[in-house]
């Protein structure tokens, strides 16, 4: 195969801005979008709330500082500060670019794009399309890397980065449709594969698919990691399937409310009660149901989300999505009944290490998104901030790529290399006397990771998940596939998709363990306060004989001091 400009890998939002910005720099790139399933159908399509940015429609005095403070503040200060003035200070410009390209946003009354309140956020801020934001988003980038002549490669499933020393070479990837592992040689790649909350299984908001791939291909290729202790989990997702229930539910106005008939935030977050980040909320429901004060199911305990107050109207116009969810998977009308919700992991705030223009330390590799840490969001991530870290960080990241993609000259990937991988795959088919199979590893992975690594954590717990970790990994290595054939061979992905989970998993438990403070999301019951002598910095994780080594990075400062956080 002709070597390409750039591959990027992941058709999500970040994937799909990166491409197109990158064909708009230089239109003469030969560029390539890989994507384990159609762009169309990637996670961003999942994304209901909105985009932060300072327009100043909603709130006229809102400002691009005031949403720097906003983000820096929620992260717990973990979050670099330059990378965060970046993000906000071209939210506007890209709301607009999306505006221009056809992204139907929702308007107000005067006609200037609407902008709802989300948690954590001191000015209404998030702009929408409904409660399908994401949805409409991806359409229009779609179409407009389509109409400017990116090559689409979907329904590939991305093996290795091939690298000659501290340069890559492209990658290989497996043809899903044939079975075939092919070379896709590149003088740059870029990840943007979206995250890694799918490895807590059922009680996650993310797609089967958000298996953290380009996060275990980086960390296996020596690229460290940065963060990934940090797991967000979203309040209200859906009681039975963990499903997400909009921000937006609880920035239109809706109330949490526990089995006492009481609105619970009052006693958390008196301030912003249902409008609080969102580590500190789903902290607030957890303790609610730990202490007794949660309805009970036989699908477990949860809370309500009650919109009934906000009106039929309402919840028709704004919240559609949410309420169709409601009914098909909890048989609940939010127009008259309340919607039962527990947190679910939502969101990886951890990803790969990258400057500030998508570059990682290996030459011609970048990454974006949620794969990404640039490091944005710190400890805790702010509603409305992801859908805009993808969009600002693919577009700067994409430009970066296409700038310096003629610096590196192409290099052959080996054939040996891509028929090494391929025996590989074919190994796990092969019978032997003692197999393990893929079902009761990748549940007992979810488990162990709720119970050990969730929302609340302790040394004794985490050191039980770390030792569990590294038993699954060894299990790992007789892992049977049942099904021999070429064609979409889905119980060989879930298996190389397992892989990459366990790989992560080990990652985040490793520096759950080692991090002995409470900071945003990372709750440990045993060292409840922030540590900003010992802590106020970043977790590197790289790749060392199969297990994760840490080590630290300062974070960087800028004109806001530390402070307490409180809401």
């Amino acid at each position: 195969m002709k070597p390409f400009d750039i591959v990027v890998v992941g058709g999500g939002g970040a994937g799909l801005y990166a491409a197109m910005e990158a064909m708009k720099v230089n239109p003469s790139l030969n560029i390539a979008v890989l994507s384990k399933v159609y762009p169309n159908r990637s996670h961003t399509s999942a994304a209901q709330g909105g985009a932060n940015a300072a327009l100043a429609n909603k709130a006229k005095d809102d400002t691009v500082d005031m949403h720097i403070f906003d983000t820096i503040k929620g992260s717990d200060y973990l979050a670099d500060q330059d990378a965060v003035e970046i993000l906000c200070s071209e939210a506007p410009r890209i709301i607009r670019e999306l505006d221009n390209i056809g992204t139907p946003w929702s308007r107000m009354d005067d006609r200037t794009i609407a902008q709802r309140p989300f948690g954590g956020a001191g000015r209404p801020r998030c702009c929408y399309c409904a409660d399908k934001t994401g949805h409409t988003i991806l359409q229009s980038l779609y179409e407009q890397c389509l109409k400017k002549g990116v090559f689409f490669f979907n329904e590939y499933f991305v093996l290795n980065i091939s690298a000659g020393g501290s340069k890559s070479r492209g990658l290989v990837a497996m043809n899903m449709r044939t079975g075939k592992v092919e070379a896709f040689p590149a003088r740059t790649v870029i990840l943007a594969t979206g995250g890694y909350a799918k490895m807590y299984w059922n009680r996650s908001s993310n797609a089967a698919g958000n298996t953290g791939d380009g996060q275990a291909i980086a960390y296996r290729a020596g690229i460290p990691l940065k963060d990934m202790e940090f797991v967000q989990f979203h309040p209200t997702g859906l009681r039975k399937s963990g499903l997400l229930v909009t921000e937006g539910a609880r920035g239109e106005g809706g109330y949490l409310v526990n089995s006492e008939g009481e609105r619970f935030m009052k006693n958390y977050a008196p301030e912003k009660m249902e409008l609080g980040p969102r580590d500190l909320v789903s902290r607030s429901i957890e303790t609610e149901i730990l202490e007794g004060r949660g309805f009970d199911s036989p699908a477990g305990p949860y809370m309500h989300l009650d919109l009934t107050h906000l009106g039929g109207d309402l919840i028709k116009s704004r919240l559609p999505q949410i309420r169709e969810m409601s009914m098909y998977f909890e048989g609940v009308d939010p127009i008259d009944e309340p919607i039962p919700i527990r947190p679910t992991a939502h969101y990886s705030m951890g990803g790969i290490d990258t400057d500030n223009d998508g570059r990682t330390v290996m030459e011609g590799v970048y990454a974006a998104g949620e794969a990404a840490c640039v490091s944005v969001h710190g400890a805790n991530r702010l509603g409305g901030n992801s859908l805009l870290d993808i969009l600002v960080f693919g577009r700067i990241t994409g430009r970066t790529a296409a700038e310096e993609a003629r610096q590196f000259e192409p290099d052959e990937i080996p054939s040996s290399e891509v028929s090494a991988i391929e025996e590989e795959l074919r190994e796990y088919m092969r019978p032997s006397g003692h197999y393990e199979r893929y079902g009761a590893l990748r549940e007992e992975l979810g488990q162990t990771l709720a119970q050990n690594v969730g929302i609340f954590r302790e040394k004794s717990k985490i050191e039980k998940g770390v030792k569990d970790l590294a038993e699954l990994k060894e299990r790992f290595q007789h892992v049977r596939v049942f099904d021999t054939s070429d064609v979409y061979n889905t119980n060989l992905m879930q298996v190389m998709e397992l892989r990459n989970m366990l790989d992560l998993a080990q990652t985040v438990a490793a520096g759950a363990l080692a991090r002995e403070e409470s900071r945003g999301s990372h709750t440990r019951t045993d060292f409840p306060v922030r540590d900003d002598e010992k802590w106020h910095k970043h977790t590197l994780c790289t790749w060392e004989d199969g297990s994760p080594k840490l080590d630290q990075k300062p974070v960087t400062m800028g004109k806001y001091e530390l402070q307490e956080r409180t809401y």
